[in-house]
């Protein structure tokens, strides 16, 4: 029996939804913490770097601005995995479960979102449902934002607006592979309303499928992103059995290892994540050239990175 057009875009949003570790975060309520003690340590990718994404810029739009950043073979490349020479996994989350109650939930600032020479950055956030979130135009190329979340019936739409251009940048700016310097356009702020306390927020550009954002929605101020070093910190969690959790929206894994937390007393640990292993999306990129599809040599000529030479096993750094 042929499948409908309706029926494979849910088994794709349900086939991308799996690579997807879902938290499970209770309501919370806010205590005076007298004798709270804290929790440090770093977050390590145990194997090897998963592949990139891959996009064709003779099939995606904007070949010419976007395509300043490219392989030089006509692709241009998203790894959504940031980790540093030594395995230190940057910018993921780190988060306790099974916490329902303590510290006031007031330090918790909108992040600030810039599409950036055709990027998304941060591509990794954390967000608070019925909180803004900030997202602006840096380019003087066209951009606009199409939130998400994501469920088992496919994502459903949360915002979908336009990013404007700085009109500090002249005209044919957008068309030219030399314009470098960056304007902010007027900041575009939106509130992030979720529904049916779905956790997860993706954020993809409606132009350049390359510009990917996601975050994880906090219920509770215990949350860090792990820095340059891996390294994350928490304080003032009140004394007890935790479970700690770390998220990236492309490990399917769930992440967990339990910590006691003793009064007035600070606990370290190290957290390692097993890479993942095979095909982590559709579009993913190859070693073998000869597997992708293939561009004409006239066409990889028009197509040459003039910001940055991408490589599909380039060093983290």
């Amino acid at each position: 029996m042929k499948m409908t057009v309706r029926q494979k875009f849910i088994v794709v949003c349900v086939y991308g939804l799996s690579l997807v570790s879902v938290p499970d975060m209770r309501a919370y309520e806010e205590i005076p913490i007298a004798d709270g003690g804290s929790l440090s340590g770093t977050v390590h990718l145990d194997g090897k770097v998963p592949m990139p994404k891959g996009y064709n810029l003779t099939t995606v739009p904007d070949s010419i601005y976007c395509g300043r950043i490219s392989d030089g073979k006509g692709w241009r490349l998203l790894q959504p995995f940031d980790v540093g020479p030594n395995g230190e996994f940057r910018r993921v989350v780190v988060y306790l479960e099974g916490i329902d109650k303590g510290k006031p939930f007031e330090e918790y600032t909108p992040p600030r979102i810039e599409a950036v020479d055709c990027r998304f950055l941060p591509f990794i956030n954390v967000v608070r449902d019925q909180h803004d979130i900030l997202v602006v135009n840096m380019d003087p190329a066209m951009h606009d934002i199409q939130a998400y979340e994501p469920s088992n019936l496919g994502p459903r739409v949360l915002f979908n607006v336009p990013l404007p251009i700085s009109q500090r940048y002249p005209h044919e700016a957008g068309l030219s592979t030399r314009v470098h310097t960056h304007h902010e356009g007027k900041t575009v702020t939106q509130s992030v309303r979720m529904t049916r306390d779905r956790k997860i927020f993706s954020m993809q550009c409606g132009f350049h499928p390359y510009m990917e954002s996601w975050a994880l929605v906090a219920d509770h101020p215990y949350y860090a992103m792990a820095d340059h070093e891996g390294r994350f910190e928490l304080g003032g969690i009140p004394p007890g059995t935790y479970q700690v959790k770390v998220w990236h929206p492309y490990v399917r894994e769930d992440i967990a290892q339990t910590i006691a937390i003793e009064p007035n007393k600070q606990t370290s640990i190290a957290l390692k994540v097993e890479a993942p292993s095979g095909r982590l999306y559709a579009n993913q990129m190859v070693e073998n050239a000869y597997a992708r599809f293939t561009i004409t040599e006239d066409v990889q000529r028009q197509i040459l990175p003039t910001v940055e030479k991408q490589s599909i096993t380039a060093d983290q750094e």
